[in-house]
């Protein structure tokens, strides 16, 4: 009786599902007959059912998985899921294998369902020195097809445990994943993601093992179950998917034989700690005074203030050594970089950090995942996760976070790719730890108009831009470069206005802002002795960046963010008023950002004033409905706005 109470939940719980889709490898006639899906009209295809199990095999002692999926090809742009590739790891001693790889689609001809198998033919192996990819594709793929592929593989390397993506480029209706991890197999266990679990059931297998000699292992039997999974689209404002795609991972903590041996695969973070102390591409490269021993000129070593001093050594580092791009954490010789000139990211920082340390400047390197990478995990120490390092500066009570890799950063800033929330600080006498890494200053991009009077039909005038922060970095770098590109690339961007004259003020490199002045003459559109302008001569977002349906991941801007735009117009006599917009003030939700727009008159001047404030680096997916709508006004208010003057 329960057992057939199990089986009419299941049921309940598969056509539970919208759209009729059988979830179920089984292919039915609704499933053919069904060519959209209502939570996401975009959607190439649809992932109806995705099904896995990873178990150790009782009598090998691989690590065996299998998985089954089910596919509804929906837009032209779907068919190539029936390309399959599947990358089998190979060792010094053993690699892995697959097995078991069968593969259907099936469309619907004149009401009946025709099947097409996949083939042995269209099945290949390319082999590479690292590894084994096996590729096949499924014959006879169209729009309406629905595919099913299943296949097993076989590894002996069980240190990870097989992960599971949830997630990916299209929406699943349904994904469970099954473990069997005997006791003796300890794993942490990492879940990423936003998208909640709707199930994960617990249970014991007893002597899932058995050996001779009466030795046996229990396994925990673990069940995760995630359905109407939105697809991962990716966007702008983001870090790499790898952050945020919802998937379970493992990595091996603790191997126990049948004979009472323990291995302790995973370290702890004190463990670490020694390691890299010792490590002579990291320890041996720290504070180490011989290493920088007469770098420093007397001008610098002389200085008394350490805030001066630490700028100083900081520019000398910008000025005569140059990064090579490279992010290397092995092989690192600040010694090698002293005679070249030219290192690695790891080699550049900790040549500053030398140098801080030689002069008695407290300082601390700290490892860090690039945003392109992905977030270090939390759980347990993974050396492999951190691919750069920064420096940390304490000086007069006061933090600073450095990096030496471009010329461009004032002192205090650190490069965007190292904008990922947080790094491990490597203490080696009272134990490392978590270091959140923030920016305290807002960005800004700042613009101020003024038109100054109408001659010959044209307005004359001039604009004044101020770029701070990480709205500096590029223009500074392109000015620098080359004025007259960086000129001519302004001009061809503004082909509404005429630019007469152009001045950058007070350039400087190292300074965290750029200022430059444009004297232009803007004709404006006439109706009869009407003037008819959109103030916005200089556009913040041409278009809302914001465009997906649904977003399950962070709005990762990196930085808090200020737009400043203000347009004055000086009527004289020659102008009057007819119509201005009206006002405009619109806030995101608990004060994290907000819009205001206004235009008044005073003392014969038109004056219109905008800023778009951005109060937080990273907005939870939750804000995603409210950041796209805001981004609407924005974009709708720099594109329509109109203010219509008369000519007297």
């Amino acid at each position: 009786m329960i057992y057939r109470f199990t089986i009419v939940a299941l049921l309940i719980t598969f056509l539970g599902f919208s759209q009729d889709y059988n979830v179920a490898m089984t292919v039915t006639k609704s499933d053919l007959e069904l060519n959209s899906y209502s939570k996401d009209s975009t959607a190439n295809a649809l992932v109806i059912y995705d099904y896995g199990n990873s178990f150790i095999d009782e009598e090998s002692f691989w690590l065996r998985f299998q998985t089954e999926q089910k596919i509804k090809i929906l837009r032209t742009e779907g068919i190539d899921r029936g390309q399959f590739e599947v990358q089998l790891y190979k060792g010094k001693s053993s690699k892995e294998k697959i097995e078991n790889i069968k593969g259907t689609t099936y469309n619907l001809e004149n009401g009946k369902i025709v099947k097409t198998h996949l083939t042995k033919a269209a099945i290949f192996l390319e082999e590479n020195e690292n590894y084994t990819l096996v590729k096949f594709v499924l014959p006879n793929v169209k729009v309406g097809s629905v595919i099913t592929v299943s296949y097993e593989t076989q590894s002996r390397f069980t240190t990870k445990y097989q992960p599971w993506f949830f997630q990916g480029n299209d929406p699943v209706l349904y994904s469970e994943y099954n473990t069997s991890i005997p006791a003796n197999y300890e794993y942490h266990k990492k879940l990423v993601g936003n998208i909640p679990l709707d199930t994960h059931d617990l249970s014991i297998k007893r002597n899932c093992l058995v050996l001779g000699y009466g030795a046996s292992a229990d396994c925990t039997i673990s069940k995760f179950i995630m359905k109407n999974i939105p697809a991962y689209k990716p966007e702008d404002y983001t870090t790499t998917a790898l952050n945020y795609i919802s998937r379970v991972e493992y990595e091996m903590s603790v191997f126990k034989t049948f004979d009472g041996k323990i291995d302790e695969m995973s370290k702890t973070w004190k463990d670490v700690d020694k390691e890299l102390k010792i490590d002579s591409d990291f320890g041996g490269q720290i504070s180490k005074k011989s290493l920088v021993k007469g770098i420093l000129p007397d001008s610098i070593s002389s200085i008394s203030d350490n805030l001066t001093k630490a700028k100083s050594i900081y520019k000398h580092i910008i000025n005569n050594y140059k990064w090579n791009g490279k992010f290397d954490r092995h092989d690192v010789s600040v010694k090698t970089l002293t005679k070249e000139k030219v290192g690695s990211a790891f080699e550049m920082n900790l040549l500053l950090e030398n140098l801080l340390s030689s002069e008695d400047i407290k300082v601390f390197p700290i490892l860090m995942s690039t945003r392109g990478n992905g977030l270090a995990t939390k759980v347990y120490p993974v050396l492999t996760d951190f691919n750069y390092v920064i420096v940390k500066a304490i000086i007069d009570d006061e933090v600073y976070f450095l990096d030496a890799t471009d010329p461009y950063l004032a002192y205090g800033e650190l490069p965007f790719r190292a904008l990922n929330q947080y790094g491990r600080l490597m203490d080696f006498e009272d134990g490392s730890y978590w270091e959140d890494i923030t920016v305290k200053d807002f960005s800004m991009r700042i613009h101020r108009v003024a038109l100054s009077s109408l001659e010959d039909e044209q307005l004359i005038g001039n604009i004044q831009s101020t770029f701070r922060g990480y709205h500096s970095h590029n223009p500074k770098q392109r000015y620098d470069e080359n004025p007259i590109t960086y000129l001519d690339k302004k001009i061809n961007n503004h082909t509404d206005i005429t630019i007469d004259n152009h001045e950058v003020i007070n350039f400087n490199t190292s300074e965290s802002s750029f200022n430059e002045r444009m004297d232009i003459v803007l004709e404006p559109e006439f109706i009869g002795n009407k003037i008819y302008l959109n103030p916005f001569i200089i556009k913040f977002f041409e278009k809302n960046p914001f465009q997906l349906q649904e977003r399950t991941y962070p709005i990762d801007f990196g930085y808090k963010d200020i737009y400043n735009y203000s347009m004055k117009i000086n009527l004289n006599e020659n102008l009057k008023v007819l119509e201005i917009p009206k006002a405009v003030n619109y806030a995101l939700p608990n004060h994290s950002g907000n819009l205001i727009f206004n235009a008044e008159l005073q003392n014969n001047e038109l004056i219109l004033y905008f800023k778009v404030t951005f109060s937080l680096p990273i907005y939870p997916a939750e804000y995603y409905p409210y950041l796209k709508s805001f981004m609407d006004k924005v974009v709708e208010l720099q594109n329509n706005t109109v203010i219509v003057l008369e000519k007297q």
